[in-house]
């Protein structure tokens, strides 16, 4: 695994790098992490366990993504850092 980013920091989008760790570790900045911080940090999570990912260390900057751009972005990011193609049959 290699650090990889994927997103930007436009409205609506959700910055994030993945690169290696140990464990699951995700830092994650907010304007809305009272609110949100919990479910944004469990996509996240859930959408790197589905990816086979347990090891990684992530870094997010959210500006009010929905979920489907979380999954979207935290999917690119994994595929670019570990270079496993989840798209191909």
């Amino acid at each position: 695994m290699k650090e990889a980013v994927a997103g930007t920091l436009e409205s609506g989008d959700i910055f994030v790098r993945i690169g290696p760790g140990e464990g699951l570790q995700i830092d994650l900045q907010s304007s809305v992490a009272a609110q949100f911080g919990r479910q944004i940090k469990e996509v996240i999570g859930e959408t790197l366990k589905e990816l086979g990912i347990s090891d990684a260390h992530v870094s997010a900057v959210d500006k009010g993504a929905l979920d489907c751009t979380i999954r979207a972005r935290v999917t690119a990011a994994a595929v670019r850092s570990s270079g496993k193609d989840v798209w191909k049959d």
